[in-house]
């Protein structure tokens, strides 16, 4: 991710670079012509008063300023007006950075979600192992799982995939929460107003998530230093995000996602079609 943050930062800085590269372009050109129609001018009062000299009539010309030039010029002055001299808003970067965190975690859930798939038949095997209360019932268990050994069961790889990407999603979750809080609140522009103090810009500073510290911390190239805003609630800014565990798996409880899965809706109901 901290590559493709550097890598859209890296464009904001060259569009910005670009406006004012072509502001420096287009003036200086205008200058030029200028100092050439100067010097013309100089030189021809110079030798009309004293009959020294002569040009050859065409050097003038070569002092104009082309409609192309003013137009170029023109155009540089009124991009001015949206250049960014401390580069892209901290806002905004913070947003990005919640959008990529965003994306690897869609792409995490779909590996969740195929790998359950793969694996979700233990969730038949422990419905029937469950609701079996009589020896025959318990029969017809083990005939059920003698007949499909194969079909349920679990390989290693699929349980490190489902790790893997549990993990991954909790994390990507995590960021860009983390990213779009402190985006939608004063501390955005308290980190912004640090990047002016210190004279940077936004495509000179990391921010990032510290899970342990539990902050978003902006360091500085230049220096060691950090910016930080805590978002356990114990700074100024009031940003408490922390859930509990058990508030985690109620709000997940009544996710939509829980709600239309094979475990929240029961394994006949999902693939059967067979609800009470």
């Amino acid at each position: 991710m901290f590559k493709k943050i550097i890598f859209l930062l890296a464009i904001s800085s060259a569009v910005q670079s670009s406006e004012l590269d072509n502001l420096i372009d287009s003036s200086s050109a205008i200058v030029d012509q200028i100092d050439a129609g100067v010097k013309l001018v100089g030189a021809g009062m110079d030798y009309a008063h004293t009959g020294g000299g002569l040009s050859d009539g065409t050097l003038a010309s070569t002092a104009h300023i082309s409609a192309e030039q003013v137009d170029a010029y023109n155009s540089a002055l009124s991009n001015m007006a949206t250049y960014q001299p401390y580069g892209a808003p901290v806002q905004q970067v913070l947003e990005d950075m919640a959008m990529e965190s965003l994306e690897q975690m869609d792409t995490a859930i779909s590996t969740f979600t195929e790998v359950v798939v793969d694996m979700i038949a233990v969730q038949q095997v422990a419905e029937k192992a469950e609701t079996a209360s009589t020896p025959k019932q318990e029969e017809e268990v083990q005939n059920f799982v003698v007949e499909n050994q194969d079909m349920l069961t679990i390989t290693q790889e699929d349980v490190d995939t489902y790790n893997t990407s549990v993990d991954q999603i909790e994390t990507s979750a995590n960021e860009a929460s983390a990213y779009l809080a402190v985006a939608n609140s004063e501390a955005a522009d308290f980190l912004q107003q640090s990047i002016e103090d210190k004279n940077t810009t936004s495509a000179d500073v990391n921010i990032f998530y510290d899970a342990g510290a539990q902050w978003v911390a902006m360091g500085y190239n230049t220096t060691r230093n950090m910016t930080a805003v805590y978002l356990n609630g114990s700074d100024a800014f009031g940003l408490d995000l922390y859930y509990s565990e058990a508030d985690i798996l109620a709000l997940g409880t009544e996710s939509e996602f829980y709600k239309t899965s094979p475990i929240g809706m029961g394994y006949d109901c999902f693939f059967e079609m067979e609800c009470e």
